[in-house]
């Protein structure tokens, strides 16, 4: 049988990354590209989920065969190792017996798989630190899709880009301030959103949806329930606010933990945003390109403290969604509220004081101010 080496991008892929559902879409389009038209005898799906180790061998055996066995009746082949879970840093990746059936595998790649034959894997983790990544990089086309991380500022940029894509092949109609919402309520897994919207789609069709709505219907996920504490603490609404702590409490979340998460960002937040607005007479209106490019237009001496991105550039997005949430707010009671947030917080790591009294004390006193 006639063989050569695999060239990069030619008939070796890897897709992989915490994003697993993102991963498996990527290669399940590319199997539809390029899988012969015969499926039945053309096509080879290998579930690549092990057990352990020993499972882990056999799934590699099983993968070469695949390679290795032409169709009976001639002709190209597409051989799928799907959702494999044993190229990453976990136990059985780091088995003896695993690393041992991979270095085979990785031979046999590196020797060139036949002419007639194309190769994607699928993977949930890939540790780059190892063999494998590292030469497997060098011959195949490789594809990261990695969950955003949603500790970072602006991660909700990239995730609304991609939910609006989503949502318009499904012909749902976001109102105005649904689809943030809709974002950060339901978080940055791709399969969490693709199923929130699936619902969204069943339930209202193409009718327009507004942000109330998205609050009653998305599930929210940790990071939906921190903004949503943040949210009715920008509004105001001190019953709400109250309910959602308590329904966080009750969860098992710390006190420590809801105020430094959700309570004291979005003070923060909110007191950069409306002290910029206020100082510098920006438009806090619903254009988030012209309050951005008006951001990025003030001195440098002005920007200094406000979140960045990874290429330097002022991450204007949070703070474009705090502006439109101070409103209520005056500078001077966001630092007023800010002041009492660290003296709660001190109050919760210093002393014996009941954690529930002290953040039903902190968000009554921050919303029951007087302007």
């Amino acid at each position: 049988m006639a063989t050569k080496t695999a060239t990069k991008s030619d008939r070796l892929f890897l897709f992989y990354g915490s994003d697993e559902a993102k991963a498996k879409e990527a290669a399940l389009k590319l199997s539809r590209k390029i899988a012969p038209k015969d499926e039945e005898f053309g096509l080879e799906i290998i579930n690549g989920a092990a057990e352990n180790s020993d499972h882990a061998t056999r799934i590699l055996a099983q993968t070469t065969e695949a390679i290795q066995t032409l169709p009976f009746f001639g002709g190209d082949k597409l051989v799928w190792l799907q959702g494999a879970n044993f190229f990453g840093d976990n136990i059985v990746g780091k088995a003896e017996t695993t690393l041992k059936a991979v270095e085979s595998f990785l031979d046999l790649l590196k020797g060139g798989i036949p002419d007639d034959v194309k190769l994607i894997i699928s993977a949930t983790e890939m540790d780059k630190r190892r063999a494998f990544y590292k030469q497997i990089d060098k011959i195949a086309k490789v594809e990261a899709h990695d969950k955003v991380d949603v500790s970072k500022e602006g991660w909700e940029v990239k995730v609304i880009s991609w939910a609006q894509k989503e949502a318009q092949k499904k012909g749902i109609n976001f109102g105005y301030g649904a689809l943030e919402r809709f974002v950060i309520t339901a978080g940055a897994d791709t399969r969490t959103l693709s199923n929130e919207l699936e619902k969204l789609s069943l339930y209202f069709g193409d009718r327009e949806i507004s942000a109330d709505e998205i609050s009653d219907m998305v599930t929210a996920t940790h990071s939906g329930v921190i903004f949503e504490i943040g949210d009715a603490l920008s509004r105001k609404d001190l019953p709400r606010t109250l309910h959602l702590i308590e329904k966080q409490l009750q969860n098992g979340e710390g006190a420590i933990g809801i105020l430094r998460a959700a309570i004291i960002p979005k003070v923060r937040g909110m007191l950069h945003a409306r002290d910029l607005v206020s100082r510098h007479n920006l438009a806090a209106g619903r254009n988030f390109k012209a309050f951005e490019s008006q951001i990025n237009s003030l001195p440098a001496a002005e920007t200094a403290h406000l979140p960045r991105k990874k290429d330097g550039n002022i991450s204007a997005y949070p703070i474009f969604l705090s502006a439109q949430a101070t409103k209520k707010f005056t500078v001077e009671e966001l630092v007023t509220a800010l002041q009492a947030c660290l003296e709660a917080d001190l109050r919760l790591v210093t002393t014996a004081l009941d954690h529930r009294l002290v953040l039903c004390q902190l968000v009554t006193k921050v919303l029951a101010q007087q302007r």
